[in-house]
């Protein structure tokens, strides 16, 4: 693959613009700056950086954020700033979708990739995809309101019974809850069903993913590919 397509392939702009970053001396390779924009590379495993900023090549992006409080998961927010302008420019330019939402004040694991396919096996609820939440209660937790989300309540406006995959108490007014469905506001909608109240809540895992202790709200990093979130994808 020519240096400057492949540059275009991972969002560095249009094809011309790519032609001009490597011509203008802004990418290298191997720490070897490249001015040929014709230049042929193995894309496979190819770490470049442009700008003196490391990118590794990926056909396909698959990212993990801490999403912070305040940002709309939305590429056009209505009350909130959208969390795609936490992301730097060639991830926007390739399209990167949240592969599911979190609500504006929900904390936590939030995954983004270009990969339509993955967000439908991530997502599909035949699939059953674990999603952990910490959960801090307005009321204390009672051993029957964990009885009652683990054998399933109706939600108001929704004929379905949902149940909780898990639920373990984790304070007095605090559990951990996991679910493998995607209503909206599902987990708030069952909290109330049983007479409590969400006051924070936090996704720690997805799949066989947990939120790594070392990213910060607001930070990203690259996943090796969809094993890292599920090994049966």
């Amino acid at each position: 693959m020519k240096l400057a397509q492949l540059l275009f392939s991972q969002g560095f702009g249009a094809r011309r613009e790519c032609e001009g970053l490597v011509a203008s001396g802004h990418v290298a390779l191997g720490g070897q700056v490249c001015d040929d924009p014709f230049h042929e590379v193995e894309p496979e495993g190819l770490m470049f950086t442009v700008r003196g900023e490391p990118w590794p090549y990926q056909e396909r992006a698959l990212i993990v954020m801490n999403k912070p409080r305040g940002v709309e998961c939305s590429q056009k927010p209505k009350h909130h700033p959208s969390i795609y302008t936490l992301l730097p420019a060639p991830l926007r330019r390739r399209d990167l979708q949240s592969i599911g939402r979190l609500d504006e004040d929900t904390t936590g694991l939030l995954l983004f990739t270009d990969d339509g396919a993955l967000i439908h096996r991530l997502t599909s609820p035949k699939k059953h995809v674990n999603k952990v939440y910490e959960v801090g209660c307005k009321h204390p937790v009672t051993p029957e309101q964990v009885e009652r989300l683990l054998a399933g309540v109706k939600l108001v406006d929704d004929p379905a019974t949902v149940a909780a995959a898990a639920c373990e108490v984790t304070g007095e007014c605090s559990l951990r809850l996991t679910l493998t469905e995607g209503k909206y506001h599902q987990v708030k909608r069952m909290l109330a069903a049983v007479s409590n109240r969400v006051e924070t809540l936090h996704r720690s895992g997805f799949g066989a993913l947990t939120l790594p202790p070392d990213l910060g709200p607001g930070q990203w990093r690259w996943l090796p590919g969809p094993e890292a979130v599920s090994p049966k994808t």
